[in-house]
Order: C-alpha cells, then structure tokens, then sequence
C-alpha cells in the first residue's frame, strides 16, 4: 500500500500547486496592476485630465492614466447611468463601483475542459485494460485463478480409470505435506511434472485433485493467458505468478495447454524473429531455473502435442517428469463410469460393465457425455429412470449424429443405402478378425451420412497385422462392392469409404513396410499428433523418396485397394440371397440389431 499512497499525495501535489499558481496569477493582476476607483471618482479624474484612454462595456469602464495613480497605471470603474451619476453628485452621495468576481469562472475555465480531457482517456484506457484483465496498469500482473486449500472440491476419490497417473502424483502430495522430511536421504522432487495425454482424459482434473489432495494454494493458469497485445506483457505475468507462489508456498502452479506457450522456438514463418512469445517463454525457463524445489513449489502443466514442445522446458531440472494420461481401458472405463453414474438415477437392467463394452476408445470426457446423453434421452421420454436402451441411443447418436428423419429419400435411394449398409455388415460377418456388426440402419444422420453400420470392438486393441488390415478394407468397399453386383453401377456414397481404405493402403505401402516390391522401408512420417492418432491430418505431406518411388507408391497403392475390391465382390456374390434378403427386411424396418441380421444371414463360416 505504500506506493500507492505516495503515488496519490504526489497527484494531488501537482494539482493543488497548480491552482495556487493560477490564483496567485489572478490576484496579482488584479491587485498590482488594476485600480478600482468609484465612479464619482472617475468623472473627477475625467475633469482633471489624468485619464489617456479608456474602454466603455455594458457594465464597467475600464482605462489607462496619463500617469500612474498610487503606482498603478490602470483602472477599472463600475458603469452607471449618467442621469441617475449626475442626481447622485448633486446630493454628495458617493457612487462606487462594484467590481464582479472571475475567479471562479477563470477556475472552471482552466480546470473544466483538462478534467474533460483527462476523464476520457481514463474511461478509454479503462476500458481497453477491462478487456486485458484488469486495468492497463494491471496488465503485468498474473491471471491465474486461485484456490485455497480444498476450494478446488476435487480429490483423488473424483478420478477414475487413470491408476498408473494418480501413483506418480501421489508422491508429489506427500511431498506437499511434508517438504523438509520428504529430502531426508538427500533426494529431491521434480521441480516441474507434465501431464501428457490425449484431449478430454482428466489431465486438468487430476492436477486440481493434487492441490485438494495436498490442501496447498493452487494457482491454475492457461498458457493462451500469459501473452497479450503489448509487448513484455507475458514475461511480466510469469514473473508475478512465480512471486505470488512463492508468497504462499507450499503451493502448486498449474498451466494448462502449455503448448500454446512453450511451442519449439524457430520453428514457426517467423523463425528466427524477436517474438513475444519467445520472451514469455525464456521467462518461464528463467524461473523454473530459479526456485528450490525444497521449497514447497511444485509446477504441474498440461498438454496434448508433447512434439511441438520447447526441447528446453523437457530437459532434467526443469519438467523433470512426464506422466502420462492415457484413454482408459475397459477396466478404468468401468471406474470413469461408475463415477458419473453417481447422480443419475438407473433402471435395473444398466451395467457399467455392458457401457464400457460398448465404448472402447472413449476418454472420461467422452463417458461424462455419454451419462449426461442417456440421461436427457430418459428425461425427454418421461421416464422415471435411465435405462440400456438409453444408452445404446445415446453411444449411436454420439459416434453417427443425430437422427435427421426429415430428410426424406426417394424409393430408388433407400434401396441403394440399404444394399450399401447391408454389404458392410455381410463383409464384416464373414471376415475374421473384424469387429462384430452391433446395428444397421438406413436412417440418416449426422451431416451426410445416409445410413450407418455400427461395430463395435470386443476388446481393446493395439496391434494389427497386414491381414486385419485388409480385411477392415474388405469391410469399407463392402458397401460399394454391394452397389456394383445388384446394381452394376457406383454411386457417391462410398466416398467417405474410399478415402479410409486409401488411407489405410497408403499406410500398409509408405509407413508399416509390409509389400514386398518396397520392402521394409517407412517412406512417410505419422503427421498426426501422437496422441490424437485417431483425427486426420490436412497439412502439406512431405516427400523425401524419388519420383520413380512415387509412382511405385501409387501402384501398389492401387494393387492392393484393386485386389481388395476384387475379393469383397467375389465375398458378397456367394452369399447374394443373404444380401437380397437382409436388404429387403431393412427396407421394411430401416434399422436390424445384431439378433435380427444373425438371424436372416445364419451362421456362416469366415472366408479368409
């Protein structure tokens, strides 16, 4: 508070001498300089001859003596009317004049229009520092949310199915608890733990569960939040947040989405530049390298593209530990669920086991979605309790869209989607080592998908070998390959499909190695994020091979999507009643669980 103070009595120091000084200009020139004189006076001076000059207003009469009078050289006289001057005069009665004060409108003259001034710029930088959080003059400061203690409501008890993430964070609550007895053997904490791990996994939950583990402060930040519009303006939030830590310390420091502030210097179009998020960033190395870990100081931070990270902020001393926050298997999609299915209120028949069966590759988010789904699905259809089939709706609803029934198709078009989808689903019946056909339907839904075909994995899988690969090829030309022997000709709806069966081709030939004519050579680079394998990606692909091992890509690229086809339409012609049959049951019923296709196709041995 003490800068405060001065800083205010120096202002209002500047501005009381500023009015003296007006004043004291005010009364010297009307004292020193100016004589008020009656207006009987006045005409005597007029008899004598002593006035030079004078200037007649509506009010007063101002002038200059031939020679000054009691040392002053001017005058100034109220006006008064000659005839009521001339009664006055001849009765003896003394006229004097009445000089009216200016002083308060010389005042308000100076000090309206700077008070003006001043007040619209301060409304204008107040209102550009609102939008920077917090006034301009309080831009240099850290916006990192606080917690105290157990305000942050989340404790290990509230994350699920990450088992192997909450031991190694364990250790830094207990560090917490007690610093000085934790480095009895001369060991010390990381100064800096990542958690790394696919969008939507619990990274932010379980950092806020270590703070309410640990009762300490915890000082939760975005790394969006650190660079501003004004240059210097980052650096100065990482020095005020670490300041503000160690204040307080044992404390936690979270930073969430760390890449958008530590992205690998020099490697953006402006590589080699003096940027601002540059200076933020060797601010934050500065201040890890700064701090004691035997302090009671802990840095958590968070992020989904470890690749694009600074090597600096990952070397020993700084993020000294990476703990990885994977999707949860089946067994921590139980525990996720188990969680969420708390507050909701079920019928009999649900079992977080059947959800977890049914959702494989789902990240906690995605199960805190599908429970809030389901439970709006029961709430809409006036149930008293959340039942399977509500969840069922609600996994279909998430993976394939929303129902669009009003979009209506012509008799020609449903006859086409329903052989399309019933070619998947026969493909995938008869292929091994393919994911089990869960439900068919030629409703429409999402954005343009037609009709869908469900599968759904029995098992979490890690691995395949060139031979499941093919076969989920087989699978996606299914639907073409249905088009073509019922109606011998192709339609736009296999687009979709082929770009995933030229993907997966692409990928047998240039990254797993696995043709002969190329051999064990990896020609392209995964540029997708390591660990958002399953988005694609859309940027530039380069290419480090010679044209003539371009075209050779290109072939064996289009052997194998040749072959596969080749194969599906020999698969789907020997089992041609069991299509025609399954299409024209889904014509009647535009949606056939797997009880029901079993049933029409029959058991039928897989055909390599």
């Amino acid at each position: 508070m003490g800068p405060n103070r001065k800083t205010t009595f120096n202002t209002w120091y500047w501005i009381a001498a500023f009015i003296g000084l007006l004043l004291f200009q005010y009364l010297f020139a009307t004292t020193t300089q100016v004589a008020q004189i009656p207006y009987s006076r006045f005409e005597t001076y007029l008899s004598e001859g002593k006035i030079a000059e004078v200037a007649v207003s509506d009010r007063f009469i101002q002038g200059r003596f031939k020679e000054p009078v009691d040392g002053k050289p001017r005058f100034v006289t109220t006006r008064v009317e000659p005839d009521l001057a001339r009664q006055l005069q001849e009765r003896g009665v003394v006229v004097t004049g009445q000089i009216e004060s200016t002083l308060l409108r010389d005042l308000l003259s100076w000090i309206v229009p700077v008070a003006l001034f001043a007040g619209i710029w301060i409304f204008v930088l107040r209102r550009m520092g609102g939008s920077l959080g917090g006034g301009l003059m309080q831009i240099g400061k850290s916006k990192a949310k606080v917690y105290v203690e157990s305000d942050t409501g989340v404790t290990f008890a509230d994350v699920a199915g990450v088992d192997e993430a909450k031991d190694e964070l364990k250790e830094i609550v207990d560090f917490l608890r007690d610093p000085t007895g934790y480095g009895r053997l001369g060991g010390r904490m990381p100064k800096g733990v990542l958690l790394v791990g696919p969008p939507g996994t619990g990274k932010t939950l379980l950092a806020k569960a270590v703070a309410g583990e640990a009762r300490v402060p915890f000082f939760s930040i975005s790394g969006s939040e650190f660079v501003e519009m004004f240059v210097g303006v980052g650096a100065a939030r990482v020095r005020d947040l670490f300041e503000q830590a160690r204040a307080r310390a044992p404390a936690i420091i979270f930073i969430d989405e760390l890449d958008a502030l530590g992205r690998a210097r020099g490697i953006g179009p402006m590589a080699g530049g003096h940027d601002e998020k540059e200076q933020t960033l060797n601010q934050l190395l500065v201040e890890l390298d700064g701090f004691d870990s035997s302090t009671g100081l802990v840095l958590l931070a968070a992020t989904n593209r470890p690749e694009i990270l600074d090597p600096a902020l990952l070397r020993a001393g700084r993020f000294d530990r990476q703990v990885l926050v994977d999707r949860p298997d089946k067994v921590g999609r139980v525990q996720i669920l188990a969680v969420h299915l708390r507050k909701a209120k079920l019928a009999p028949d649900v079992s977080a086991e059947q959800i977890a069966a049914l959702t494989p590759g789902f990240t906690g988010a995605d199960l805190a979605n599908l429970v809030n789904e389901a439970t709006l699905l029961a709430t809409r259809r006036k149930a008293d309790a959340v039942t399977m089939d509500d969840f069922n709706n609600a996994v279909e609803r998430i993976v394939a869209g929303l129902e669009k029934r009003n979009r209506l198709l012509n008799a020609k078009e449903r006859e086409i989607v329903a052989y399309h989808e019933m070619g998947h689903a026969l493909a995938a019946m008869a292929l091994p080592g393919v994911d089990p056909v869960h439900k068919v339907s030629i409703i429409p839904r999402g954005v343009g998908a037609l009709g869908y075909t469900i599968q759904r994995p029995i098992e979490d899988r890690f691995l395949m070998t060139r031979e499941e690969l093919e076969n989920k090829m087989a699978v996606l030309l299914g639907g073409r390959a249905a088009e073509w022997i019922v109606f011998r000709h192709l339609s736009t709806g296999a687009a979709d499909d082929l770009a995933k069966v030229t993907d997966i081709a692409r990928a047998i030939v240039t990254r797993y190695g696995m043709t002969e004519k190329l051999g064990h050579v990896a020609l392209e680079k995964d540029r997708r994020s390591l660990l958002a394998t399953d988005q694609p990606y859309y940027g530039p692909q380069e290419r480090s091979y010679s044209d003539e091992t371009a075209a050779a890509v290109d072939e064996e690229v289009r052997r194998i999507v040749d072959e596969t086809f080749t194969r599906t339409v020999a698969l789907l012609a020997a089992r041609r009643d069991a299509l025609e049959r399954s299409a024209r049951r889904l014509l009647e019923k535009e949606t056939l669980d797997e009880q029901e296709i079993g049933a029409l196709i029959g058991v039928a041995a897989p055909v390599a």
